[in-house]
């Protein structure tokens, strides 16, 4: 049964602390039902809305763009990667990040140190999140192994031993606005979650929804429990197969939405037996918060998609005019590496000549001549990134990217009636 517990916090023994952070007194911490043994009843309405939303992210990742927002997906990990490097006030554009993931496998040193932050924790936690999608059975070892791949500079990896809190005071929990459970019941909750989230009881979406709240609500680390929250939403949907390797930016909807995420998490931490009423209906609008969350993550991530396909279909105009000008037949042989090239730049919008070169297995004058010849249909512009190397960007899809972490950054999603409420890339000047 889902409880409160009484505890004591002792008064602080620091001088030179005002008093109200010297304080003593009882608080509460908050004791949550296992999800192996909680009942769950989910009402015809909501179970048709987890239906449908679970078809239209199929229908996203699975269609004949789905690799396009798999290649995306990455650049919207963008505000995680921010997140991670403490980073504060407007973000680094997609260019610079994806100049600096290109530094990450060529030698370009001309790279914002802001932007070099982002790529590498936008590159941990891809991998982070990969190594648990591949695992036949995720452990409790491997929940902490990610958090510490996430806060690699945090000293306190592991399990907490120490009671925390969200909201109040740095000093006590007495102000606190939840108080997760003591470190005694840590352990247990933690074996319990992992054990829920290896196996299938319930729909992707659910699963997802539960884990997630139910991590946040455990809160099993001192620091770095958003990042691995967020991260576990992730690992749910691509390990039930729902989104593969895609990345549903469902969590920055969260985090942009963060009066209804708080309210979401309220109700989930009802008090009580599993069976009744205040459980059943906490969970139950829990769940159709996360849904939401999942239905306007769907609708911009198909938004991105679909203005990417646009883009690539002027792309295939404007290739045939130039090459027409240029004498040759409009459309180019389907495995040549400008054709090569022309599909790959979604996914990787900044390249040199070495990476197409690598990427594709072509000849350095093949992949030379392919560059160039985007860059003369107006395809790809040219930045020089060091003395004889010269990176091509796809600046229209990296300019998709930026206004679609805009748009989820307001909470109406629409940058025309609602500004960004966290760090996002700045406009960039025409």
């Amino acid at each position: 049964m889902a409880t409160s517990e009484d505890a004591s916090w002792p008064a602080g023994g620091e001088t030179g602390l005002p008093a109200r952070d010297r304080r003593s007194g009882p608080y509460r911490t908050y004791l949550p039902d296992p999800l192996g043994y909680r009942p769950l009843v989910i009402d015809p309405s909501l179970s048709r809305r987890i239906a449908q939303v679970e078809r239209a992210v199929r229908d996203l990742a699975g269609g004949s763009t789905g690799a396009d927002l798999e290649g995306l997906s990455r650049f919207l990990l963008r505000s995680e990667a921010v997140a991670s490097s403490f980073i504060e006030g407007i973000a680094p554009s997609s260019a610079n990040v994806a100049v600096a993931e290109l530094a990450q496998t060529e030698h370009v040193q001309r790279v914002g140190e802001q932007a070099r932050l982002v790529a590498r924790n936008i590159t941990i936690v891809r991998r982070a999140t990969e190594e648990l999608v591949a695992l036949d059975e995720v452990g409790v070892d491997d929940v902490v192994r990610l958090q510490s791949s996430l806060i690699p500079e945090e000293r306190h990896h592991g399990i907490r031993l120490v009671q925390n809190w969200i909201g109040g005071s740095n000093r006590h929990p007495l102000d606190a606005q939840f108080v997760p459970p003591s470190p005694d019941h840590v352990d247990g909750l933690m074996a319990d979650l992992v054990d829920y989230l290896n196996g299938s009881h319930h729909s992707p979406l659910v699963q997802a929804a539960l884990v997630h709240a139910q991590f946040e609500t455990i809160h099993p680390f001192t620091d770095g429990n958003g990042r691995v929250g967020r991260a576990l939403i992730h690992t749910v949907l691509a390990r039930r197969g729902l989104t593969r390797q895609a990345v549903l930016p469902i969590s920055l909807v969260l985090s942009t939405l963060r009066d209804e995420y708080v309210q979401g998490l309220t109700w989930f931490r009802f008090e009580g037996p599993a069976g009744a009423e205040a459980a059943v209906t906490g969970t139950q609008r829990w769940i159709e918060t996360f849904v939401e969350a999942a239905a306007a993550a769907v609708r911009q991530a198909a938004e991105l998609v679909a203005a990417v396909g646009a883009l690539r279909r002027e792309w295939d105009e404007r290739l045939a005019r130039y090459r027409t000008q240029q004498g040759v037949r409009e459309v180019p042989r389907a495995g040549s590496a400008t054709a090569r090239l022309l599909a790959l730049l979604p996914e990787a919008p900044v390249v040199t000549a070495r990476t197409v070169e690598r990427v594709l297995g072509v000849s350095y004058p093949a992949a030379n001549t392919a560059v160039q010849e985007l860059e003369g249909a107006g395809i790809l512009g040219s930045r020089q990134l060091e003395r004889g190397t010269t990176g091509y960007l796809a600046t229209e899809v990296l300019d998709l990217v930026d206004l679609t972490e805009r748009r989820l950054a307001g909470t109406a999603f629409d940058t025309r009636t609602s500004p960004p409420n966290r760090p996002v890339p700045a406009r960039r000047e025409a």
